[in-house]
């Protein structure tokens, strides 16, 4: 990240970012390590053995990257110029290569680019093609409905046709209810343009909107427009809140209670923060269900290292694919307020909810028919998305977020906060209008939105089942029931030989697992490794996203391999 053509790398420092010049070190940090070797800094923090995990060798939330890569940071062959140009990376690549996007993501990319053996110059140099044992290479490691084949929901899309095109609003193809809907947000929008920049919370008609949506949700408990904040997807909230509350150095520094299983997102945002990452694990044997004898020992554990202010829970589950029970939600407040930590709620899988008595509650709901002891006291961050559910929207960018119980300073800090960013992009937040506020029976849209959604959610559901159903069939898989969300994250076992031949090539066993499967099958996965495991134990997510045929030769395919791997390495 530099300024001016390169001259001045930014660099973080005392919480602002700097300007450094040639030749200056970033403070912080130790003098640049002679050539070969790493930072005394960082071989403290990777020999730290606690359940927290200290942020990489920076001085505040930036990774140094030079020629030792994610492993830490090396003196290059160039010198302190050469250093300073290409050193300084955001965190998230960590969390990037955490989720196994780098290197089994861009390898997958790369098959798919060359199927069979085609031969061509590159750079002056005759390069020959490779042929492989697969035909196709099927992208099962990443969360992107519509990438993997589902189509758009018709009305989401012909309403926001008509808000980027209005001229279209003429024409006799689109239904009158489409019509009214665009109509009522492109007057919501300035200059009536939907090209318009917003307020920074988000257009105050959709903040309305979305209010009503999580009220009729919740069975009629308050939604205030004023505690929604519209975002550039969940993601982008998430991360704002973390900021918000991250603060602190040394024993001070905040901790963040995370789920292991967990989305790297989570781990990355608080690298970047140089907050303390907290594990407390789920319960794989009891299909990864939250356990509050757990909570309550990594947070005593990480008591003497910092001070834990935040308890984060993903209901549905990613990559686990658990429901949470309510007697477990209703749990997990009682132990939030107890111990006065921030609860942020990531729901954003909440309509993807498939296994037989398993059902979605908020956390709000929950929190609120608890009583007046906790529903006015604990503090609540909720967020949802448009890219998951029966939706699929991920390209749109378009999310929410609620907070309850916010002090109104903090309020105000969190408003300046995300107004940095100006506002989330327009389109995302009226397709989420349009999410939170559907056709009804009557409309002339409605039948057809309602048959594409249950098309779309009973598909998904039979998918689930499917998964579970042909992995437990394979011996050496175990596959919990995928109550919800869009994953499987099944246990694997890995032959000692694969093992250790896998930690002889510095890659994670179930890295090299995937790996393997991949250069064999074209199936793309991701190594558990990438969203944290117990020791010893060893997994990959895959979603269930691709068309049910594809994902039964898959699932197939998978089973057959892992039976060849394990002989193999026997």
């Amino acid at each position: 990240m530099t300024l001016g053509g390169g001259e001045k790398p930014l660099c973080w420092a005392g919480g602002r970012l700097e300007l450094l010049s040639r030749g200056q070190i970033p403070a912080g940090t130790d003098e640049p390590p002679k050539k070969g070797q790493t930072s005394s800094r960082h071989r403290k923090e990777r020999d730290n053995t606690h359940t927290h995990h200290p942020a990489p060798p920076t001085s505040r939330g930036l990774t140094l990257l030079a020629e030792g890569g994610a492993g830490g940071w090396h003196w290059g062959e160039r010198g302190a110029t050469a250093w300073h140009q290409r050193a300084v990376t955001v965190a998230v690549t960590r969390g990037a290569a955490q989720e196994g996007t780098d290197p089994g993501r861009q390898r997958a990319s790369d098959l798919q680019g060359s199927q069979g053996p085609p031969s061509g110059d590159k750079d002056g140099v005759r390069i020959q093609g490779v042929k492989k044992p697969f035909t196709e290479v099927i992208r099962a490691n990443i969360g992107d409905a519509q990438a993997m084949g589902q189509k758009p929901i018709t009305f989401l899309r012909q309403v926001t046709s008509l808000c980027l095109y209005p001229e279209l609003l003429k024409d006799n193809k689109f239904p009158d209810d489409a019509k009214q809907k665009a109509r009522r947000i492109l007057e919501a929008c300035g200059g009536h343009s939907i090209g318009a920049y917003t307020d920074s919370k988000g257009i105050e008609l959709i903040r309305k909107d979305v209010a009503k949506y999580i009220e009729r949700r919740d069975g009629g408990i308050p939604s205030n427009p004023d505690d929604i904040y519209l975002s550039t997807g969940a993601s982008d909230s998430i991360v704002t809140m973390l900021k918000l509350l991250v603060a602190g150095q040394g024993k001070s520094r905040t901790g963040v209670l995370i789920p292991i299983p967990q989305y790297p997102l989570y781990s990355a945002a608080l690298a970047e923060l140089d907050a303390v990452q907290v594990n407390y694990y789920l319960d794989e044997e009891n299909c990864w269900a939250l356990n509050i004898a757990e909570l309550r020992k990594a947070l005593d554990e990480a008591r003497k290292h910092c001070e834990p202010k935040v308890l984060c829970i993903i209901n549905p589950g990613n990559p686990t694919g658990q429901v949470q029970s309510r007697k477990c939600i209703e749990d997990v407040i009682r132990f939030a307020a107890e111990e006065n930590l921030f609860l942020m709620a990531d729901e954003v899988y909440q309509d993807n909810v498939y296994a037989q008595g398993a059902a979605f509650h908020s956390f709000k709901k929950v929190l609120f028919e608890m009583g007046p002891k906790y529903s006015d006291a604990l503090e609540l961050a909720s967020f949802h998305s448009i890219s998951k559910g029966f939706m699929g929207e991920c390209g749109f960018r378009g999310g929410y977020m609620e907070v309850i119980n916010m002090d109104p300073e903090v309020k105000q800090q969190l408003t300046k906060l995300v107004s940095v960013r100006l506002c989330p992009p327009a389109t995302g937040q009226a397709l989420l209008d349009v999410i939170m506020n559907p056709p009804q029976p009557g409309d002339p849209s409605y039948k057809q939105f309602a048959a594409e959604r249950q098309e779309v959610l009973s598909n998904l559901a039979e998918k689930a089942a499917l998964t579970e159903e042909i992995l437990n069939k394979a011996p050496g898989i175990r596959c919990n029931p995928v109550q919800g969300a869009m994953y499987s994250f099944p246990k694997i076992e890995i032959p000692e030989k694969a093992v250790k031949l896998a930690e002889a090539q510095g890659q994670a066993p179930d890295m090299f697992f995937c790996m393997k499967l991949l250069e064999n099958t074209g199936i793309c996965v991701v190594p558990g490794s990438g969203f944290g495991q117990r020791d010893g134990t060893y997994h990959f997510r895959m979603t269930i996203l691709p068309p049910k045929e594809q994902l039964k030769t898959l699932l197939e395919k998978l089973k057959d391999f892992h039976a060849k791997f394990t002989q193999e390495y026997s």
